[in-house]
């Protein structure tokens, strides 16, 4: 460090030249007068190179110790006395910021923490950082200690952190390392859902349900059917070529072993219908028939059916409907929409990538071209 003077080399050398001190305690300590010789401070010695033309002086190997008020005094050949002064303050570099919890595990709502920052250095100034947003104080939130240490009252879920510690000085800074909070809290917020999501499956169709919550520690999964309690556990069920006696309202329970406290969700219902009607066979009880004495029916007992089997369709679905009808001879079929015919014949009708334009109310007529009777 050096202390520059605006003094301009006289054409005649200084008289005197004295650089003195105050330190922080207010102890006034002579660094170096020089006259015709000079003599330096103890603790000066080796550290301060005056130039004398100009008064000014250099200071070595600074320490804290060395804050305080300089003054120099210049006495000129022929002229008065000069005087000058300045004030020094000497920071030590932050180093080793660190921070610690006077707890680990925090019940969310009831618990509190204390963060206390650490660090080496002088004239040190504290500030927190939740991620990478300032922490300010507020009614849950206290910075104590000139803000070295953060209190956080009743934590919640959102008071995990990472938390940092940045301390400054005009000099330097230093970032601890992150620290995270503990927090205990849950279950809540449970949620069920089956994939595939439909109101019917066929039997032999797989299904998978899942179970979640928001839960710190990770919640215990329970499965229950129609309220009793399956053996299976664990967020993920599935049901694997599924049989109509495993319908029913399916649920889940989380369950956190340090709150202690469970949530039960929404049922779920699975209905499982018997796989569709096929390879029908119909035996006649005879093949030859005498005209006037043998008989023929009329169509009767029709049957319309639908696949797959469901509420709704999503656009661009595939659609069969199966037309059937107890008749001799074999029926003739026609289609309907909504009362109006169809130019569709036979006992299928397929709907390929179904429209909007499409939905409505579908029947089929059955025709015995024998009986001449119909059946809608």
């Amino acid at each position: 460090m050096t202390f520059t003077t605006t003094v301009t080399p006289p054409g005649t050398p200084f008289l005197a030249v004295t650089w003195s001190f105050v330190d922080i305690h207010g102890s006034n300590i002579n660094i170096v007068t020089s006259t015709q010789v000079n003599i330096t401070g103890v603790a000066y010695t080796d550290r301060v190179t005056l130039f004398r033309s100009t008064g000014s002086l250099e200071l070595k190997n600074l320490t804290l110790n060395d804050t305080g008020e300089y003054t120099v005094t210049v006495i000129p050949s022929g002229g008065a006395q000069l005087r000058g002064n300045c004030r020094l303050v000497i920071h030590a570099p932050v180093s080793n910021v660190n921070v610690t919890s006077n707890t680990t595990d925090l019940m969310e709502f009831s618990s509190s923490v204390n963060l206390s920052c650490s660090s080496s250095g002088s004239s040190l100034t504290f500030l927190w950082l939740n991620s990478s947003s300032e922490v300010v104080a507020s009614e849950r939130v206290q910075l104590i200690g000139g803000g070295h240490t953060l209190t956080i009252v009743n934590v919640t879920r959102y008071d995990q952190g990472p938390y940092r510690c940045h301390v400054f000085n005009p000099v330097s800074n230093g970032t601890s390392d992150p620290v995270n909070l503990s927090i205990i809290f849950g279950p809540d917020n449970i949620n069920l859902t089956k994939s595939p999501s439909q109101e019917y499956y066929d039997e032999g169709s797989d299904i998978t349900l899942m179970c979640s919550a928001a839960s710190s520690p990770s919640a215990l999964f329970q499965w229950f059917l129609d309220g009793h309690m399956l053996s299976d556990t664990g967020p993920v069920f599935r049901l694997m070529n599924i049989h109509m006696s495993q319908s029913g309202n399916y649920s889940c329970q989380a369950f956190n072993n340090k709150t202690l406290n469970h949530q039960t969700s929404q049922p779920a219902a699975i209905s499982v219908l018997k796989s569709p009607i096929s390879n029908v066979v119909i035996t006649p009880n005879t093949t030859d028939l005498v005209e006037f004495s043998s008989s023929v029916n009329g169509p009767e007992n029709i049957n319309l059916k639908l696949s797959p089997l469901q509420e709704f369709y999503e656009k661009g679905s595939n659609i069969m409907l199966s037309c059937s009808a107890a008749s001799r001879p074999s029926a003739q079929f026609h289609w309907f929409l909504n009362g109006g015919l169809l130019s569709h014949t036979g006992p299928e009708l397929t709907l390929m990538n179904i429209q909007e334009s499409q939905s409505g109310n579908y029947s089929c007529q059955a025709f015995n071209n024998r009986t001449m009777d119909l059946t809608v």
